[in-house]
Formats: C-alpha cells, structure tokens, sequence
C-alpha cells in the first residue's frame, strides 16, 4: 500500500546527548510500525550515516540521510551583536537526494567544522555556503527553529518573506516550508504565517514531528539525559525541555493530527520519493605511493624485501658456528617464504600498502621516534620483517603468515605499529606533508553512557546524596577484558542491589532511567590510533569533525564503518612503554658512556626472566594487570615462547587454559602431540 507519512526528522542516539534512540532499535522498532522509509536527521553531524544505510537498508526499509545543520546570517552575527543580544544559531534541514547530494552534505559538513574562522560553541554554515552547494539536497525550513520561524517569532516579517525568497531562489522546488505540532506556543503563532507565506510564493508545505525518543514510556528517561548533557537537575524548571510528542509518532497519528493540511503530509511521502541515495561499501583506495626509478609498485617491493632480507640474513644468528652447507639450507628457507609471501601480496594488491607503512616506519627510525618491533598477526610476515616494518623473524618464531593474509579471506592488511608516546606527532606530520594535509585524519569514537558512570550521572541530575551514588556505583562488579557487565547483569549478580531497588522507590527510579539510557553515546573522541590516509581530500569521501583535542580533522565514522567508504586505516599508537625506553637509553648513554640498541638486547636474559617470574611486571607493556602478574607467577617463564603463550592465553575464552598449560610446562599432566 502506498504510506501516507514519513517521518522526515528522527534524531538517532548520535545526536549525542540528546537522542535516545539506538539506531538498530529505531530500525527495529520502525519496522514493526509498517514503516517504508524515514530520515536521518541528527543534529550538526553525519555520524550515524553508515549505520543507518546498513541497518535500515538489510531490514528492507529505505534510509534518508540527512542533518540538521545551524545557520547563520548577517542579521544574526552583527545586528543583534551590536544590539548587544547573543542566540542560538538557526536550524535547517538537509536531505540527501542521490550521490550529489551526498559529496555537497560532505562539503557542507567540512565548512561547518573546519573552515570557520574562529572557534565556536555550535559548528555553522552561512547562506553563501549553501548558495554554490545546495544540488541534490532537499532543505526543511526548520519550522520555529529555523530562520523564517525565528523572524516572524520577532515580528520581522518582512524580513521572514525575504529569507523565504533567498532560500527558494537556491533550492527551487526542492525547499519546503516546515509546519510542526509538538504543542508549543511559538507553533501556534507562527502556523498561520508559515501558511500564507507558503501559498504566497508557491513553497509546498511538509508536516513533520521531531522525534527524539521512541514512546512516552521513554520521556523522563530522555529528560535525564538533556540534564546530564547540560549539568542540570530534573527538578530545574528553568532550562532546555523537550515536548512528550518529541516522540517517534505514528502514520496513523500524523495523518489524524494534520487532517485540515492533507497536502503537508502527502509531501513527506514526495519528498521520500525524490531521496534515493544508499551509502554503499566502497572497494579500498589506497593512498598513492610513488616509487623511485619508475618502478612499479610490484617492482619496487620485489627490490626493496630482497634488499631487506639480505641484510637481515648477514647479521643473522642463525649462522653461528654452521657450515655453508646448512647456510645454505636456512637461506632458502628465508628466501622460498619471501617469494610465496610477495607473489601472495601482490596478487592481492597490497604492495602499496606495505610500502606505505615500511616508509613511515623506516623515516621514524632514522629521526628519532622510537618503534615498536611490531605486534599482532603482522609479525608472522617475513616481508615486513625484511621492509623493516616488524623486527620479528618470523621463521625463528614459527609464526604464520596466512593469519595476516589470507588469499581465500580477503581482508586489508592491518599493521599494529607502536611509537613513541611523546614524538608520535612526528611521524603523523611526516605522513600529511607527504600524502597531503585534507588526506589524513585520525578516526572518531563514541564515548558511551556505561552502567556504573549512567548510575552516578542519573543520581546526580535526580539530586541523589553523592554518597548512596557512589555506593550503588560501586557494588556493580568491575569489567573483565574491557567487557563492563550491563546494569541488568549487575542486579543479577548483586543480590543486594536487587533488593535495595525493589525497596527503595527512589532507587528503583534510579534504576529504572538508567538503564533506559545505557549504552547510549554521550560525547565523541579520537581513537587511540587510527589514522586514515586517502588517495584524496578526505571530504570527498567521509563527513568530517573538529574535535578540539586534535590537531587534524576526525572522521565523522567510527573503525567499523570508516573503511567502507574505501578508506585505509593505519594504526600509529603513542605508547608510553616506548617513551620510557628511549629515555633509558639516552640516560644510560649520557651518565656511563654506554650505546644500547634495544632491538639487538638478547631474549634469553636470565634476570629478565627472574623478574617475570617474582610478578615484577607492573611497568611491562601488557603485563601490567593484577591478573597478567598473577600469572606470570604461576608460570614462571623462562623462554620467550613462554611470553607469547601467555599474551595468547590471556583473553576471554583462552584463559580457560592456563592452568593445563602451567601443569604440563611444569611437568604436573602430559603433553600431547598430535599428528595427521
């Protein structure tokens, strides 16, 4: 059947701190209301783009993408400056039609956060802005948040219809005057405005209903959420409210609600019509890397790894006391591996890649930034280690290539490379003047509303004596792995806690909000590590963000969508470990003359081992942990295989197996071999 409404302004849980609505529970949710399509619009960012193209699209329902942006004009910077009055920015609404759209609500996206010339609180774009990139966006006026609705609300009316002209005069018939119903009173003074001035100048009409949250169920708990957002309490009636009916509201409800303005609602579904843009996975694009002698690529690594290997083989251990008979025999061990590993690259295509990552690498090295000797499935790869981007001889260790690439499991290639906490920016800077400073950014994170933070954050904006929050908080069992038990989980587990809430109405309140609002976002970061680096400006191919904590533009999606728009994604972790090395070393050199390499430190050091084996490990990168030194006492290592078991073993799942493998490194139960 053809719908009758579509709701053209859902806010998902990435307008952070505002929506309450978990993309894959909207999509749930509108799925069960026989819902065809909706929008996404989040307020200033794209964030949610991907997830809602992937959620919505594999449930059968059709995604809008879209974004509430701010906006400003002359009459609201210098006129009302010098009248001495300072509000908010207006808001407008932009959807996105087809793939047009989309690059020019990217563009739009970068000028709101990144080319404005001095900071402020809401990230803004201007009239000029939109007038050389509104093609294939459809604009919403905002209703009384936009800047018609503003103007008429100050009786400016002749300057409300001159606003309506310019943003006609850009959008043409893709700009539509907004009508809302939420119950406000600045909707019942403007609609009969917004009425005339539409049918004057021929702009079509469209309802919509701002939806934050799912149901009325959901109303306190989204009230809390606006006061932890803005530091405020509940009980505060002077700050930021929302309307019960800033809930996601039904066909049926919407058509009732606009009965005597049938052609509002009937445009929702044209409008719905006219967005036809899917956010697909784009195949891989990686930066371009330009070798020297015009070689290609394939040529250049071919050199470059054999280069590498024969400096590694000459100062190579193994040789110790051999005859040339059993050189040779290693030799082409080495070398047989490093032709299967090359012709696996590049049949694969990731020549570019290696090289990439071997070239930062090797110009940390040479200017004073500390690098690790590689981490992760990447050390099992004898062409990295031969580039010099790993310092781990893979055939020594009887490490795995195929567990980094796999021909028959295509997947990026993902080194883990560590640097020097305090010159890590070297190396990031090194990277933008090389691919280009509008090519590189680092990757967002969400900062998410945990169980024992959401806990302390409801009781405070309840106005809870600190004292009982901080008990309740901390009766919720600590995380194991990074893995924080769920509120649900905590009253499952805590006996107490179960009856202290079924007790106490107060608590249970508590509860009952808090757990309506875990695992919601709350603010944004920069991840760790991952920086991207593309073959163009980034803006082309990812929404972009200002943090202002970063000194390079942040991608507006997370590691797990960031690379289906064909970004590559590098890791340049800052570890202190690393830092405290480098400065051993320099100290060590100026206070007793003596030069220490630490890649060339041996890894059969009695002492070492002795340390490990007290638990002596609480400044050891990944053997810091109560749990790490623990086991370290249990197992007593004493070879180097010793340490990688127990970094393997260490994790959720495999930790079921450490004590059979300190029994049979001890002697105490037999091991088994196993053959085909």
């Amino acid at each position: 059947m053809e719908p009758k409404f579509i709701n053209l302004r859902v806010h998902t849980a990435y307008s952070l701190s505002e929506g309450a609505m978990k993309v894959s529970a909207l999509v749930k949710k509108l799925v069960d209301m026989n819902a065809p399509a909706f929008a996404m619009t989040d307020t200033a960012n794209m964030f949610g783009g991907k997830a809602v193209s992937k959620f919505a699209s594999d449930a059968g329902i059709k995604p809008i993408l879209g974004c509430q942006f701010y906006l400003r004009n002359s009459d609201s910077d210098d006129v009302l400056k010098s009248k001495g009055r300072i509000i908010e920015p207006d808001k407008i609404i932009l959807l996105v039609m087809n793939e047009v759209g989309y690059r020019n609500i990217m563009h739009l996206m970068k000028l709101s956060y990144l080319n404005n010339p001095t900071p402020v609180e809401k990230p803004y774009i201007r009239l000029d802005d939109l007038m050389s990139s509104s093609e294939g966006l459809i604009a919403l006026s905002g209703g009384v948040e936009g800047v018609i609705g503003r103007l008429l609300l100050e009786n400016r009316t002749d300057e409300a219809h001159q606003a309506a002209i310019e943003l006609k005069n850009i959008f043409g018939n893709r700009f539509y005057i907004e009508i809302s119903r939420l119950g406000l009173d600045t909707e019942k003074q403007t609609e009969e405005a917004f009425i005339d001035l539409a049918y004057k100048y021929d702009i079509p009409l469209v309802a919509t209903n701002e939806a934050f949250f799912f149901d009325a169920d959901m109303y306190e708990a989204h009230d809390a959420l606006v006061c932890i957002a803005a530091a405020e309490y509940v009980s505060n009636d002077n700050r930021r409210k929302f309307s019960p009916n800033n809930r996601l509201k039904s066909e049926q409800e919407m058509v009732e609600l606009f009965a005597d303005l049938p052609e509002a609602i009937q445009n929702t579904v044209t409008i719905a019509k006219r967005c036809n843009y899917l956010s697909s996975k784009v195949q891989p694009l990686l930066p371009i890397f330009v070798c020297p002698d015009g070689l290609s690529q394939d040529e250049y690594i071919d050199q470059q790894s054999h280069k590498g290997l024969n400096e590694r083989m000459q100062k190579h251990v193994y040789f110790a006391g051999m005859s040339d008979d059993e050189k040779k025999s290693i030799d082409n061990k080495y070398y047989a591996r490093l032709d299967y590993e090359l012709s696996v690259i590049k049949k694969m295509g990731f020549s570019g890649y290696f090289l990439i990552v071997s070239d930062f690498i090797q110009w940390s090295k040479n200017n004073g930034v500390s690098v690790g000797p590689g981490r992760g499935s990447g050390a099992g790869s004898i062409v990295a280690w031969s580039l010099k981007i790993t310092d781990l001889d893979p055939i020594k260790l009887d490490l795995l290539f195929e567990r980094f690439l796999n021909p028959e499991r295509v997947n990026m290639p993902d080194f883990d490379v560590d640097f020097c906490q305090e010159n890590r920016y070297k190396t990031i800077e090194y990277v933008q003047n090389k691919y280009g400073v509008d090519k590189v950014a680092q990757i967002i994170t969400y900062g998410k509303l945990q169980s024992k933070a959401v806990i302390r954050d409801v009781a405070r904006v309840l106005q809870m004596p600190y004292s009982q929050a901080d008990r309740i908080s901390k009766m919720i069992p600590p995380g194991v792995q990074g893995k924080n038990p769920t509120l649900q989980e905590a009253l499952d587990q805590v006996p107490e806690l179960e009856d202290m809430r079924q007790n106490d109405p107060q608590i249970n309140k508590l509860f009952d909000i808090a757990m309506k609002l875990e695992g919601l976002y709350r603010n944004s970061g920069m991840h760790a590590a991952g920086v991207v680096i593309g073959d163009r400006p980034l803006e082309e191919l990812v929404p972009l963000y200002k943090d202002p904590r970063a000194d390079m533009p942040v991608t507006q999606y997370d590691m797990k969508f960031v690379e289906e728009t064909g970004l590559i994604k590098f890791d340049f972790l800052g570890l202190k470990t690393l830092t405290v090395i480098q400065k051993a070393v320099e100290w060590i050199k100026k206070s007793k003359g003596i030069d220490i390499v630490p890649d060339e430190l041996p890894l059969d050091d009695k002492l070492t081992y002795e340390m490990l084996q007290r638990g002596d490990t609480s400044a050891v990168f990944q053997f810091e942990s109560p749990g790490m030194r623990d086991v370290h006492k249990q197992i007593k290592p004493d070879r180097f295989e010793d340490l990688i078991a127990i970094v393997s073993l260490y994790r959720p799942g495999p930790m079921d197996n450490i004590p059979t493998y300190i029994k049979r490194k001890h002697g105490e139960e037999k091991n088994y071999v196993f053959t085909s």
